[in-house]
């Protein structure tokens, strides 16, 4: 018997509870990223269809996009590491592997998960500001922000996995 969505398998331990659907949304991508790439060749996941970004692509802009927006919600500045990977993340790397991606997606989704353990929830509408325009938000704002694009472009990793076939 399949298992049911990962928001239908209760709380998630040590989250706080009005985080939770944040904690579900990555817990939910992870899984779904582990499926989409077990199958695919390394030419599978960094081939572009139709003027479409690759399944690599997507999946590494959602694993960028997670970890910026999360050190942005810490209150913290990108680091020079953080801006140099957004400038590689969309050119295809031939040396990463559906198991190489899905490792290292499932590693910021932990990542991402110990610091909605420690997120205050009292601290959750602070104001925080996002990159050198410094434009307006909140923690909650780029919590929540985190996992629906992450979502976003799983499901678009996905569609571009569709594209593939003859």
């Amino acid at each position: 018997m399949a298992k049911p969505e990962v928001w239908l398998r209760g709380p998630v331990d040590g989250v706080p509870a009005l985080l939770q659907p944040v904690a579900h949304s990555l817990m939910q991508s992870r899984e779904e990223v582990e499926v989409l790439l077990g199958p695919l060749s390394v030419e599978d996941i960094w081939r572009t269809r139709a003027a479409s970004a690759s399944v690599g692509d997507h999946i590494r802009h959602a694993l960028g996009s997670l970890d910026r927006l999360f050190t942005y919600a810490r209150g913290a500045a990108l680091s020079d590491a953080q801006l140099q990977i957004l400038k590689q993340e969309s050119e295809p790397d031939p040396d990463l592997d559906g198991d190489d991606l899905a490792v290292g997606f499932a590693a910021a989704v932990e990542r991402s998960l110990d610091q909605l353990r420690s997120t205050d929830p009292a601290t959750l509408t602070d104001a925080r500001f996002v990159g050198r325009a410094r434009l307006p938000s909140t923690v909650a704002g780029l919590l929540f922000h985190g996992a629906e694009h992450t979502q976003r472009h799983v499901g678009q990793a996905v569609t571009a996995r569709k594209l593939l076939a003859p």
